[in-house]
This record gives structure tokens, C-alpha cells and sequence, in this order.
């Protein structure tokens, strides 16, 4: 296998409109319907107080990321951030936890959708269905992100009307009595019979899985026209579009449904929540919508993985003969699109999606964290960036996010830390390996011509 001349490049083609609309595909305007009875009953009927708190922290580090796409337009996202306002050995280190992260979430999403069709179709195993959308997924990434953008809008359309539908009906169902029978109320967000500040920051860590996939946007930066305009306006659009969302439903749910402890099942929660409101019909709606969700944030995540396989691959610490050739015609990183696809399938085996689930904050938040400290080395530090406008947008708001980030993190699971652990202990292994025994800067492996592309 040989790269072509000039493989190293992608072909932008992106505007705003499309990066908006892959990023709240990514991230899923649905995506609380599966956490509805998790984040309520661990934060004790604070749901819409977890995602306002959550927001927080994604918005300011939205706000980073433009920063950084900026500065460095290159389709590595944090781990070049963090490589070349940090320190290269801390950039590898965020691309090695943020792939965990990357690959996790397409594999969660194809477990999801293959785990709810064998519910469906019993006589049909598990594993055919994992092949099945595992190809599907790949298949509809091999062809180029035009492809990728068109299914995007049909799933996001189809999300958002169900979103439309419940919104609705649950307005519907408020004002005719139902639940609190209220439809204006503080409660989702301040119970005082419930509150404890503890189980709210609980239900924040795992509320804050809901917004992964705004910082896929990032991945695309040369997929993009404009990144240095567009990737920072894209991201913070998609985070607040979304957090608008998140919290609606979260809000109108926990009115439907106020007493967290009487869920049949936690896991189907809004299963019973969308009966409650809109009756069979919606419930079946919402059902179908959970498929296409989970298909969908598995087709965008892919996408995004493997223009994380594509920089550090360009970069040699990942090989990059497989990673970094471009197909000629629809410019893919045809062999990070396979890899993923392989992942997802092999680990739809062996993973189970509680596990899945759990690991997969540990890299976002980390690669969060990095990207905000990032701001404040590169413009604060490197750039000398001074007066009131620095202070608050090269400090005080990375800093905060920062903050936040890092408090979200210490109230992760502790079987999410020890996964994140282990591979980053694996990543130490690697990166020994590929400088022998520290003795080689990892500046020197990367070639001249990856840092004048992310310039």
C-alpha cells in the first residue's frame, strides 16, 4: 500500500450550516431520552439542574475550542492542541485517552441499536445485527462526509420531530393534570426535600455523556472552508442548541414523572414517561427514534474517529502508511473508517455497554480539561496576550471551564477511572516504545510537513 501524492490532505468542502448540523447529530437531540431514569434517580430528581450544570462546562469549553481551532486548524482536535500549546508528551497523552473516548462512542452506539433490534426480532441473534449496522455505519462513511451530511439530515430531522412530538404532548399532558400538573415549576431544579449537592454533581458526570460529540466538530477542521471562523462558531451553536434541548426535556420529564424511585425499569424510563404523555403512539415513537439516534451518533462518530487516527497517524505515532492515506475519489481516511468499524465490531462482543458507557467520559473529560489549559498557554503565555479582553477570554473562562471540567471529572464512577488507567497506562507503554525509553523527542518523529498543515 502506497500513499498517493498529496494524501495527506482532505478536500474541504464544509460551511457552518453543515458542521452545525454534524455536530447536533453527533451529539443527538434525543440524547437524554436513554438517560432519563439514570440521571433523574442518581441526582434525585434534579435532572434539569445536572444538564444546566453540565452546560456550563461544555459551553465555556466551547469557547476553547474555537480558541484553539484558530490558532491550529488541523484535524488532531485536543491532542494537537495540547501537543503544541503544552507539551508534545501531554498531547499524546490527550489523543491516546480521547481515542478511547472516539472509538468508544460509535461502538456504544452500534451496541445500542443492535441490543434494542434483537429485543425486537428475538429470532434474529445479537451478533448479526452487530455485523449488520457495524457495516452499514462503515459503509455510509467510506463514501465521504457528502454522504455522511445527507444521512445526517434525514436522522436529525426525524430527531428533532420527536422531540417536537414529546414537547408538545407533554405540554398537553401538564395542563390536563397530569403529573405535577404544573407547567411552570422550580422543582426539576430545586427540591428542597430531595437536594443534596453531592447526588446533583453525580448526575452531572453522567448527564455530561449527553453532550459528547460537540467537540467532533473540531476533527473536521480540514474538511472545513473557513475552520479558523467556522469550527468555534459551529461548536458553541451545537452546545447550546443542544443544552436548549437537553434541558426541555428534562424539565417537562421530571413533571410528567416527578418521583424518581417508581420507575419500572431506569433504563427504559422515558419509555414510560413518553406513555404517560402521548400514549402508544408516542411511545412507539420513541422507541423508533432510539434506534435512529443510536445509528446515527455511530455514523458521525466514526467519522470524527478517524480523523483522530488521520493527525496523530500523519504525526508517526500512530503508523502512518494505514492512517493517513486518503482515498483518492471521496476523500476518507479509508483505513481509520475500517479500523473503527472493526472496533465496533469486535468490541460489541466482548464489551458490555454499562462498561462502554462509563469509560467514555473519562477521555472526553480529560481532552476537555487539556484544551481549556491550552487556551491559556498558548494566548496568555506563548502570544503575551494582554489587557481585559485576554484576562477573560484567555484565562478566567478556560479557566473556569477547566474547573468544571476537573469537578465532573473527580465525581466519575470509579470503574471509569480504573478503565481510563489502564489505558493510559497502555499509552505510556506505546509512547516508551516509540521514543526509546524517552531518549528521542516526540517532536522528532513528526514530520515537517504536519505542522505547516496545521498552520
Amino acid at each position: 500500500m502506497t500513499t498517493p501524492p498529496g494524501a495527506t490532505r482532505l478536500r474541504p468542502f464544509l460551511g457552518l450550516p453543515a458542521l452545525v448540523l454534524f455536530g447536533i447529530t453527533f451529539v443527538g437531540p434525543t440524547a437524554p431520552f436513554p438517560m432519563f431514569g439514570i440521571v433523574s434517580a442518581v441526582s434525585k430528581g434534579h435532572m434539569a439542574l445536572a444538564y444546566l450544570i453540565a452546560m456550563f462546562a461544555m459551553v465555556l469549553t466551547a469557547l476553547s475550542y474555537g480558541r484553539m481551532s484558530a490558532a491550529y486548524p488541523a484535524a488532531g482536535s485536543a491532542y494537537t492542541y495540547s501537543r503544541r500549546a503544552l507539551h508534545p508528551i501531554a498531547g499524546f497523552l490527550v489523543g491516546w485517552t480521547m481515542l478511547l473516548d472516539y472509538l468508544l462512542l460509535p461502538l456504544l452506539s452500534v451496541i445500542y441499536v443492535s441490543l434494542t433490534f434483537s429485543r425486537l426480532i428475538p429470532s434474529v441473534p445479537y451478533g448479526i445485527w452487530l455485523v449488520l449496522f457495524a457495516l452499514v455505519m462503515t459503509a455510509t462513511n467510506m463514501f465521504g462526509l457528502k454522504v455522511t451530511n445527507k444521512a445526517n439530515f434525514v436522522m436529525t430531522a426525524i430527531m428533532i420531530a420527536a422531540v417536537a412530538w414529546f414537547a408538545a404532548a407533554a405540554i398537553h399532558a401538564l395542563f390536563i393534570g397530569r403529573g405535577d400538573g404544573v407547567l411552570l415549576s422550580t422543582k426539576p431544579f430545586y427540591n428542597p426535600d430531595a437536594f443534596s449537592l453531592r447526588s446533583v454533581m453525580a448526575g452531572t458526570s453522567i448527564a455530561a455523556f449527553s453532550y459528547l460529540g460537540f467537540d467532533g466538530i473540531s476533527t473536521l477542521a480540514e474538511d472545513c472552508r473557513n475552520p479558523r471562523r467556522d469550527i468555534g462558531r459551529a461548536t458553541v451553536l451545537v452546545c447550546v442548541i443542544s443544552a436548549s434541548l437537553f434541558i426541555l426535556q428534562a424539565y417537562l420529564g421530571q413533571l410528567l414523572w416527578p418521583n424518581f424511585t417508581t420507575f419500572p425499569s431506569v433504563e427504559t424510563a422515558f419509555l414510560d414517561v413518553a406513555r404517560v404523555a402521548g400514549g402508544a403512539a408516542l411511545f412507539s415513537m420513541v422507541s423508533f427514534v432510539l434506534v435512529v439516534a443510536g445509528f446515527a451518533s455511530a455514523i458521525t462518530g466514526q467519522a470524527s474517529a478517524s480523523r483522530l487516527l488521520f493527525g496523530m497517524g500523519r504525526d508517526r505515532l500512530l503508523p502512518a502508511r494505514l492512517f493517513t492515506y486518503i482515498h483518492p475519489k471521496y476523500s476518507t481516511p479509508t483505513y481509520g473508517v475500517l479500523t473503527v468499524g472493526v472496533v465496533a465490531v469486535l468490541g460489541g462482543f466482548f464489551l458490555s455497554f454499562q462498561l462502554a458507557a462509563e469509560a467514555v467520559n473519562f477521555g472526553a473529560l480529560l481532552g476537555f480539561m487539556s484544551v481549556n489549559l491550552s487556551v491559556i498557554s498558548h494566548y496568555l503565555i506563548r502570544e503575551r496576550e494582554r489587557g481585559r479582553s485576554a484576562m477573560l477570554h484567555s484565562f478566567l473562562l478556560p479557566f473556569g471551564g477547566f474547573l468544571v471540567c476537573l469537578y465532573v471529572f473527580l465525581n466519575l464512577s470509579g470503574t471509569a477511572k480504573w478503565v481510563g488507567i489502564v489505558w493510559c497506562g497502555a499509552g505510556l507503554i506505546l509512547l516508551t516504545f516509540l521514543t526509546s525509553g524517552f531518549r528521542v523527542k516526540l517532536d522528532d518523529l513528526v514530520p515537517e510537513q504536519a505542522f505547516a498543515e496545521e498552520n
